[in-house]
């Protein structure tokens, strides 16, 4: 699903799910394959093309946090602020907004995607 919504980008709507680039940059290398400014290697941005195909089919949180490839976590010392790995030394950082006590449903925002440590 495509949609429109202010200067939010919303493209994936799950079952319990909702994803937002939050970030022009990857609003670009979504809709276009590439961005000048953020100059990642070829295999980050196949990565990033991949996870977010995983978000896309997942049912809830559950199917996220199963797929230990992803190492889906809360980063420390944040309350909603979360990452996802790409590479051994680029992950996806995302806002997640729950919808429900038990934090399974909710709204993904993504803001970056960070160069962390060593690949």
């Amino acid at each position: 699903m495509l949609a429109f919504w202010h200067n939010w980008f919303i493209f994936v709507k799950t079952f319990d799910l909702e994803v937002i680039l939050a970030d022009k940059e990857l609003l670009k290398l979504f809709t276009t394959g590439q961005s000048k400014k953020l100059k990642l290697p070829q295999h980050v941005s196949d990565k990033f093309f991949a996870t977010i195909q995983k978000i896309e089919a997942a049912v809830n949180i559950y199917d996220l946090s199963a797929d230990k490839g992803l190492h889906f976590e809360r980063l420390k010392g944040h309350e909603n602020l979360w990452s996802m790995r790409l590479t051994g030394k680029y992950r996806l950082e995302l806002r997640v907004n729950w919808q429900d006590e038990k934090q399974t449903t909710g709204t993904f925002y993504i803001d970056a995607i960070t160069n962390h440590y060593g690949d």
